[in-house]
């Protein structure tokens, strides 16, 4: 009977001993089942949402919506093919690589007896201001004076430097890649939902808009020179500093201009070389050839208004902020003009 008793005391151990192990194995395997699927769920949510950021997964969830690419309108053209033919007819012109600016006079600093520097700007939407806009292409690539810029700093011509923070003391140069982030408005992508019109609840399509700056929208451009009067040789000379680009902005209906600001400054002595190889367009060429653009320059042959200098302006402020009106502005430029003009003449007696 005692054999018996025991016989079954340790059947009923073993049993015991066998449910609780099997117990604990489901448990581990139920928590590691458990985790996985909490893992895949992540990785899933993290998919989903990675998806969400991209353009090509905006219409995810709209149903049949298309994501539309809108197409690219203006534009820098750098890929003009070159004339295999002379497209004048006097030939082929050699000269134009060859050209180079006359130096500059020497001037000394202990010998000037007047010395200014003025900030001007120059609105090409004047109609002596034409050749700035004049649309032609040759061998050099396209004509308007904006393309002429871009192509000299693409082709490491020139070196463009930040007009950030009004910043016009060529301090911080910039890299192609930057210049041509600042041209296409800094990669900004607009995206508009086009509703279908029978139901104004549905979307149809996504398009997707990019920020590319057309030549034709850059009207003004601004300058930094110096006015010195030197007494070795008794006359005046200006010469010009930097040349800059100006973004316009409107307002809200795009009808009335809110302001303008540089988008990066090229210093002049060394744009000079590119200009003086590149002919600027002429309406009248009787009995004279075109002149180059640093010939246009230099003669002064442009059209501009004063927006600061440093004549009566000690706290160094732009006119528009102690002439609010823009007429008196634009006078108060004009009376700037007649100083430094006068300041010439006034130095010879007759």
């Amino acid at each position: 009977m005692r054999k018996v008793f025991a016989s079954f005391v340790a059947v009923v151990l073993f049993s015991a001993c066998f449910i609780n192990a099997d117990a604990q194995r489901t448990s581990r395997g139920g928590r590691g089942r458990t985790t996985r699927t909490d893992t895949t769920a992540v990785n899933q949510q993290q998919q989903v949402q990675q998806n969400n950021n991209q353009p090509t997964n905006l219409a995810a969830g709209y149903g049949n919506a298309k994501i539309v690419m809108a197409p690219v309108t203006g534009g820098f053209n750098d890929t003009l093919k070159p004339s295999l033919r002379p497209d004048n007819v006097f030939g082929w012109d050699t000269t134009k690589k060859d050209r180079e600016p006359l130096p500059y006079e020497f001037l000394r600093k202990d010998d000037q007896l007047y010395r200014e520097r003025v900030w001007r700007e120059i609105d090409i939407r004047e109609k002596v201001n034409q050749p700035f806009r004049y649309k032609a292409q040759d061998d050099n690539g396209d004509l308007r004076f904006i393309s002429i810029l871009v192509k000299a700093i693409r082709d490491s011509a020139v070196v463009a430097f930040s007009a950030d923070n009004d910043d016009d003391r060529f301090t911080k140069p910039l890299t192609i890649d930057e210049v041509n982030k600042i041209l296409n408005g800094g990669s900004q992508c607009d995206t508009q939902a086009v509703y279908n019109l029978l139901d104004p609840t549905k979307i149809d399509s996504f398009v997707i808009t990019c920020n590319v700056l057309n030549p034709d929208d850059v009207v003004k451009f601004r300058i930094k020179e110096d006015w010195v009067f030197d007494r070795e040789s008794s006359r005046m000379f200006v010469r010009i500093l930097g040349i800059a680009p100006c973004k316009t902005f409107y307002s809200i209906d795009k009808k009335t201009e809110r302001g303008a600001s540089p988008m990066f400054w090229i210093y002049y002595p060394d744009l000079r070389p590119v200009l003086a190889r590149i002919e600027a367009y002429n309406p009248k060429t009787m009995g004279m050839g075109r002149m180059t653009w640093e010939e246009l320059f230099e003669s002064r042959m442009f059209s501009s208004y004063i927006l600061k200098s440093t004549l009566d302006n000690p706290s160094g402020k732009p006119i528009r902020q102690y002439m609010r009106d823009p007429i008196l502005a634009l006078l108060e430029g004009e009376n700037i003009k007649e100083k430094i003009f006068n300041y010439e003449q006034d130095l010879w007696s007759y």
